[in-house]
């Protein structure tokens, strides 16, 4: 005679197998997008900043988030079509490698979180409707520069204290450079320094700029913030060299390259922070809920190789306010 299974036998080992075979099925991991407008080359520092940001906080790209990178690779033309393009691939969080990508994310979307790695002023940038209250999808760093600018000019004349007439290689497209104009003809005002603004919209004005500074008499230059003018920060270094022009410039990575000096919030201290608003909006929180975090860490960074290049003697008391002299 043939036994009978018990009902309650088969339901056991139905929910068996249907437990081992949900145990099979791969587990859906978060996919985020990352947006820059240089290279990766380029802003290699920064990305390893903010990889290891993640892995700080227990992420492991491949296993426990993936990542979409995209570059404009320097063509800023692109970056509306690679906004888009990570938008269609519906990424839970898109992180924007600067304001000029910024601006092409938010107008690509209005939900899919964006995280600024860094931005030069997202409120006066149209980016956040405040940083304790961003308010829309847009949150992240902001890396205070237009008040840093006036800073700069304050270092360069205490550098050469007879500095009466200098220049500014900026790039007027750039999100915040308005401001960062405003904040040094304020400076310029009280140290009584004529200041001509050169415009660099791509790289074939870099020369241009140089020349114009030389036919303006030009004794020291700043350089503001500006992915045309980072992403040819070793022409421009061994321009200044050459034209023997002190430049202090608003990144790190220019004076590593060879420049004179720089007066900046660690920007691979930004990248690394940025990591934990991804860290905080998978976990369900929302960007207008998460305030922009301001810079903790500064530098002040001298590169006498290049001083004594130029026929520069960076006096001793501006020396001992550097947080790094390379020699």
């Amino acid at each position: 005679m043939t036994k009978k299974v018990p009902v309650w036998l088969l339901a056991i080992f139905f929910i068996a197998i249907v437990s081992v075979a949900q145990a099979q099925q791969p587990t859906k991991i978060p996919r985020i997008g990352f947006l820059g407008a240089a290279t990766p080359a380029i802003n290699a520092a920064r990305v390893e900043a903010f990889q290891r940001g993640l892995r700080e906080l227990g992420y492991v790209e491949g296993k426990s988030l993936s990542i979409e990178w995209r570059w404009a690779e320097g063509k800023f033309d692109r970056l509306p079509d690679l906004a888009a393009e990570l938008v269609r691939l519906k990424v839970e969080i898109i992180v924007s490698a600067g304001p000029a990508v910024t601006r092409p994310l938010k107008e690509a979307t209005k939900t899919i979180p964006i995280v600024m790695a860094f931005d030069t002023d997202p409120v006066a940038n149209g980016f956040v409707a405040s940083l304790a209250h961003p308010g829309g999808n847009i949150t992240g760093l902001s890396a205070v520069a237009p008040e840093l600018s006036g800073k700069r000019l304050e270092l360069l004349k205490e550098t050469i204290p007879k500095l009466t007439r200098g220049a500014i290689f900026g790039t007027s497209s750039q999100p915040g450079n308005p401001q960062a104009l405003k904040e040094i003809e304020l400076a310029a005002k009280a140290f009584k320094i004529q200041l001509q603004s050169l415009d660099i919209l791509e790289a074939k004005d870099i020369e241009m700029a140089f020349q114009a500074a030389r036919n303006g008499r030009a004794e020291a230059a700043l350089a503001t913030n500006s992915p045309v003018i980072f992403s040819h920060r070793n022409q421009i270094a061994d321009l200044a060299i050459k034209n023997r022009l002190p430049v202090i410039f608003p990144q790190t990575e220019f004076v590593e390259d060879g420049g004179l000096m720089s007066y900046a919030p660690s920007y691979t201290d930004l990248f690394r922070r940025a990591a934990t608003y991804i860290d905080k909006i998978l976990k369900g929180r929302t960007p207008s809920d998460l305030p922009v975090e301001q810079p903790t860490k500064f530098e002040f960074i001298v590169n006498l190789k290049a001083a004594k290049q130029i026929g520069l003697t960076v006096p001793p008391n501006v020396l001992a306010r550097a947080d790094r002299v390379i020699r």
